[in-house]
């Protein structure tokens, strides 16, 4: 018999074809495509890596075009499933013909679902078909899965059909409207998303109470007290709202020398371990060791399809029965980890930590096989080994001291924490016990007053999200799914809506949000797409047909789409992205236009205009240029450090901080320049008549030294790094200058 396998990714088809045929499989190439090959007793496999989803949902060519004028017939259009991968679909047409059972190994969730579908659809095979259903790409989990096929899952498959067409429209009408309301054409489009504008809203909204918050001044009275140690206590009545009710207090007993200890209670107390991870977790943590959530998932991605960990998009944090911790532990004592795992098995919990999301389609994300991994994989790695072990290890155990003591008729509360037992802390270095000393008391004791104080605080605004409390709040609200989530706060960036973690809006991501809350465009509340994510359960439940769901989802786009004013929004949003920075240094207003990075000098019927750098971040700062008086700019551009300059290009300031030295060739400057794609070289300024160029790391500061390469007459330069000892070069990489340094290094 024949059989054709078909896989989500190259990665995944290779290891699936490893396992299945002992290693003994035949790699066949087709142009720059890839399939397996191998026998396994009476029966012959073909095993086809695709390329995610091979088909691609668009629209006809009636509506390549953008126009207002076809907006309410775009939404009603019905898209088609266009061929992106020709040369797989070519492949699997090919084999098809000869195979009798075609077996479907994509990730098993809504998406990989659906690409299996979408490959059976482009065969129309009439033959066997059915699943592998695995959670990791292990030799067990494989031949388990292989053993134990079930029947292709076209409800899940709906669902994710049902959200490509949902997300489909509603990105690509509203994001054309806003688009040519505004003026912007090409590469400035304005993306708006069904997910996305909702979660850029958060962000926003969040910003707007930071600016609005007036802070509030409250007090707080405390007390140093001495008994073998000195220890603070804070009044019971804290904080105080009103100066004066401090004061009188304060003033009451800031000359009193003892007090005396009402109560004093020493209890044990417990810290359960940490839950397993699912998506969510795993990104939390992931983020604050300083990955992006895109990137922290790509590595999962990654150790996920090298056999590494199981498979990473999971909401369960409940490890089932069939997972076998016995054999994870196993495979990890041989890794570094050995010692921790032997450590861990004199003490380990009799049953594993859990959370309360439950699920069967996934267990939580944990190690598989033991491995010693280096650079950023070795450290998601071991975040995920570290976490799985933490799971299985004890409770943290602590003593919680309190103490109430009677300073002249005011009680102050004392209190600290001591850790007994390290538990699951010992395992998991990514969580910390902060310890406070308080000595044993005993009712009645005197207790020797050392300090009366009252400290005035302020109130604080509410923090800005970070990517690990925006994607935890993202699930709260049901905004997209553990597998989307990442991604889209990837775009926010990317598309200039956000910058920073902590996160902040952008200028034009402000914009957009507020424009499109002035004209209540339903996209940017949450709880539109939390329903239709409800509405997708449903169909995958078999409760809700996909149709009627889309069907729903456009009705209320069209109404969306009827209450927008275009003349409104355009305004609203060209003024936004136009506005006042401060004065000229001659009087007269500076206007930003973000859009264009251009800066102008309006006075009277004057005008200036300042060309901004084309690449980076940019901030307009409160301090002014010394030599011309304009406002300074900080340019942040990605693996750089940041960067001060005026605004002004011609000024001398900025000619001062970029000259490095002369040009070897026709005794011009050699200034810092930056290329159209961000990339930092050295140019001379006598270009175009002087051709000289030198490359320049990416990162690290350069520092001009004064002195002259004694090989090629260049200028050596000094690159200073965070954490690294300074590197002395000559700019022209193959200089003899650099070969001997490298040589004097031993390398």
């Amino acid at each position: 018999m024949n059989i054709l396998i078909i896989a989500e990714k190259r990665n995944a088809a290779q290891r699936i074809a490893k396992i299945l045929s002992e290693e003994k499989v035949k790699v066949v190439r087709r142009g720059r495509e890839v399939f397996y090959e191998f026998k396994k007793g009476n029966n012959k496999y073909f095993v086809v890596p695709l390329r995610g989803h091979i088909l691609e949902l668009d629209y006809s060519n009636e509506f390549k075009r953008w126009s207002l004028e076809n907006l309410q017939a775009l939404v009603t259009a019905e898209p088609k499933k266009i061929i992106k991968e020709k040369g797989i679909v070519k492949i699997l047409r090919e084999l098809v013909k000869n195979v009798d059972m075609v077996i479907i190994a994509t990730d098993y969730d809504r998406e990989g679902e659906l690409i299996g579908v979408e490959a059976l659809s482009v065969l129309n095979f009439k033959g066997r078909v059915k699943r592998a259903k695995f959670s990791a790409l292990t030799r067990e989990e494989i031949l388990r899965a292989f053993e134990n096929l079930v029947d292709i899952n076209y409800a899940l498959a709906s669902a994710a059909e049902a959200r490509q067409h949902i997300d489909l429209a509603w990105g690509a009408s509203l994001t054309r409207f806003i688009t040519l309301a505004s003026g912007r054409r090409g590469k400035e489009f304005l993306s708006v998303g069904r997910v996305q504008s909702p979660t850029l809203a958060l962000i926003v909204e969040r910003e707007k109470e930071i600016e609005d918050f007036v802070p509030k001044p409250y007090w707080n009275i405390l007390g140093k007290f001495q008994k073998r140690m000195i220890f603070w206590g804070e009044h019971e009545g804290n904080p105080f709202w009103e100066r004066e009710n401090g004061e009188k207090i304060l003033k009451k007993i800031k000359d009193v020398n003892y007090g005396t200890v009402l109560e004093f209670e020493d209890k044990e107390k417990k810290i359960p371990p940490p839950i397993p991870f699912n998506t969510t977790e795993f990104l939390s943590e992931a983020t604050k060791l300083g990955f992006s959530a895109a990137r922290a998932m790509r590595i999962a991605e990654d150790l996920y399809m090298a056999g590494y960990i199981s498979y990473p998009r999971t909401d369960n944090t409940v490890y089932p029965r069939s997972l076998n911790v016995n054999a994870i532990l196993k495979s990890l004592e041989n890794s570094k980890f050995g010692n921790e795992v032997k450590e861990l098995e004199k003490e380990r919990r009799r049953y594993p930590a859990r959370g309360k999301k439950e699920s069967r389609d996934h267990p939580p994300i944990v190690p598989v096989r033991g491995g010693n991994l280096e650079g950023e994989k070795g450290v998601i790695y071991e975040l995920i080994v570290r976490r799985f072990l933490a799971t299985l290890a004890p409770d943290a155990v602590y003593h919680e001291k309190t103490a109430r003591i009677d300073v002249e008729g005011e009680i102050f509360i004392a209190s600290g924490k001591e850790l007994e037992s390290l538990g699951w802390f010992k395992y998991y270095k990514y969580a910390s016990f902060k310890e406070t000393k308080l000595p044993r008391l005993s009712k009645g004791d005197k207790i020797k007053v050392r300090e009366i104080i009252m400290e005035e605080k302020k109130t604080k605004p509410p923090a800005r999200y970070t990517q690990s409390s925006l994607i935890k709040e993202m699930e709260r609200l049901n905004l997209g799914t553990k597998s989307t989530r990442a991604e889209i706060i990837q775009k926010l960036f990317e598309r200039g809506y956000i910058r920073g973690n902590p996160i902040r809006p952008t200028r034009m991501g402000m914009a957009l949000i507020e424009t499109l809350q002035k004209n209540d465009v339903e996209v940017i509340k949450p709880e539109m797409t939390a329903k239709l994510e409800k509405d997708m359960d449903k169909i995958e439940n078999g409760l809700l047909k996909k149709e009627d769901v889309i069907g729903e989802s456009k009705n209320m786009l069209l109404g969306v789409l009827k209450n927008l004013n275009a003349t409104s929004v355009g305004e609203r949003m060209r003024e936004s992205m136009r506005y006042r920075i401060g004065e000229c240094p001659g009087g007269g207003d500076l206007i930003y236009l973000e859009r264009k990075r251009l800066v102008i000098c309006e006075k009277d019927d004057e005008r200036k205009f300042f060309n901004l750098p084309k690449t980076g971040h940019i901030e307009i700062l409160d301090k002014k240029c010394p030599v011309c008086g304009l406002p300074l700019i900080k340019i942040i551009r990605k693996g750089q450090s940041p960067e001060i300059r005026c605004m002004d290009p011609k000024c001398e300031y900025n000619k001062k901080k970029d000259v490095i030295g002369k040009c070897p060739k026709c005794g011009g400057d050699l200034v810092i320049r930056q290329s159209k794609n961000g990339k930092r070289f050295i140019g001379c300024s006598n270009y175009p008549q002087c051709d000289v160029t030198y490359p320049l790391p990416q990162k690290g500061k350069i520092i001009p030294t004064g002195e002259i390469c004694p090989y090629c007459g260049a200028p050596l330069i000094i690159i200073r790094r965070r954490g690294r000892k300074d590197w002395k070069i000559c700019p022209n990489i193959d200089c003899e200058y650099n070969r001997r340094k490298k040589n004097e290094r031993g390398g």
